[in-house]
């Protein structure tokens, strides 16, 4: 196989597969929002649980962070802004992964919250190892489509937005 066949079907390969990761990591973002919107008390008490931020910071960030995500989601699956909403994915992503190392060090008996209602749980019951392990994952997905946006099947690419080369949508 010749290094010019290669590079060609990578160029079509590769938009498609961060078309794969930009839609999964919006579903992720529905599906953790839409598990904390119902009860905005429980989400501020997981965020609450972290120990981290003064109370008012705490209840305002549970009651909006469910919206958020589902917001990011939406812009994601949608493929508007690629770039930019796989940077607040990103930073998203850290921040949560942050909170996990810090909650992990200290000690802390809390679920992450990230798909669930969070807060306290029993002494041993915490399952940082993989929460974290699945956070980083998503981290280097968001990191990858801020470096690499261009994916197929955008509004991107329909609006003429900043990151999509409007001729590899078109063939």
């Amino acid at each position: 196989m010749s290094v010019s066949s290669t590079a060609s079907r990578s160029s079509v390969v590769l938009p498609w597969v961060r078309t794969v990761v930009r839609v999964g990591l919006g579903v992720v973002w529905i599906v953790a929002g839409a598990t904390k919107i119902g009860d905005p008390a429980q989400s501020v008490a997981a965020v609450r649980a972290y120990e981290l931020l003064p109370d008012t910071l705490a209840q305002l960030l549970g009651w909006a962070l469910p919206y958020l995500e589902i917001l990011l989601g939406l812009v994601l699956i949608s493929g508007l802004f690629t770039r930019w909403s796989a940077a607040l994915s990103g930073l998203l992503q850290l921040a949560f992964v942050i909170g996990l190392i810090q909650a992990w060090a200290r000690g802390l008996n809390i679920d992450c919250g990230c798909f669930s209602a969070g807060g306290q749980v029993a002494e041993g019951q915490t399952t940082y190892g993989l929460d974290l392990a699945r956070d980083l994952v998503f981290l280097a997905a968001a990191v990858w489509l801020f470096l690499q946006p261009v994916t197929r099947l955008s509004l991107d690419a329909v609006t003429g937005g900043f990151d999509q080369p409007h001729q590899l949508d078109r063939a």
